[in-house]
């Protein structure tokens, strides 16, 4: 795969991915607006693990505090603040995995990969959490979340499968809506997107496994080296830039390019 390909796509992953502004979507625009040859699944695959490594190191303290409860929660005990929190990682994930592979069984995630669809849900979700930011209070920070906000947020998250809507965004939208001020409503954001990038990666994985090669494996880990970079400087200066900044910049970023993509969509 010719490396200017590489780099973009691992790039747009790495910045976009953990910004409200949709990382699927702009992978799908990519081969769609310049005519470049589609990255395919393994780089796809590959830039997500880089991102995933990005959260994980970023947020190490948090990260590490979960995956100790998390051998708690699977001997049935809640009794520490890492296994209520991995516990709500995990009820915060499944339906996002379930919608997921109905989506891939049934055939309605390639259908839902157009660029009209990426254009409607970059305004939408974008006026939605611009409403959210705007009209939520900041009350609540990470350390109150409960598991009932943890079943509100993962049911908004199963709504990020259409390409577009941007799992970040939708995230930051349900804890804004909750109350919990944009630098915890981004930290919880990024702290779901874990185990949900784990699933999403496990599942696809599967599927490139059988048909990759020395190549493809050198591209794949190019990529991922990539984005783990972008992923991490992206991350760091959004979470610096929240402490003083709202989500507006996001929305208008969304606006714009979504009119744009619906231009180039139906003419």
């Amino acid at each position: 795969m010719p490396l200017l390909t590489l780099v973009l796509a691992a790039l747009i992953q790495g910045i976009t991915e953990f910004l409200p502004v949709s990382s699927s979507g702009h992978l799908i625009l990519l081969p769609a607006i310049t005519g470049m040859e589609d990255q395919g699944q393994v780089i796809d695959v590959a830039v997500h693990v880089g991102t995933l490594f990005a959260v994980i190191l970023y947020f190490w303290a948090d990260a590490r505090l979960a995956l100790v409860g998390l051998t708690r929660v699977i001997r049935g005990k809640i009794d520490t603040k890492g296994a209520f929190l991995a516990l709500c990682l995990i009820v915060a994930t499944i339906p996002v995995i379930i919608v997921g592979l109905i989506l891939k069984l049934t055939g309605l995630d390639m259908m839902l990969r157009s660029t009209a669809v990426i254009g409607w849900t970059m305004i939408i979700f974008g006026i939605i959490l611009y409403w959210a930011d705007q009209t939520g209070n900041a009350e609540r920070t990470a350390d109150k979340w409960t598991h009932k906000h943890a079943i509100n947020m993962r049911l908004w998250q199963a709504i990020s499968l259409i390409p577009g809507s941007s799992r970040s965004g939708i995230t930051i939208t349900a804890a804004r809506q909750l109350g919990y001020t944009r630098e915890d409503s981004a930290k919880l954001a990024m702290l779901m997107s874990i185990p949900t990038i784990i699933a999403a990666g496990a599942l696809a994985g599967v599927e490139v496994a059988a048909t990759a090669n020395g190549q493809v494996a050198k591209d794949g880990a190019i990529a991922a080296v990539l984005a783990f970079f972008a992923a991490l400087l992206a991350l760091s200066l959004m979470m610096r830039l929240l402490k003083s900044v709202s989500f507006t910049p996001y929305v208008i970023y969304r606006v714009i390019l979504g009119v744009i993509i619906l231009w180039f969509a139906y003419t």
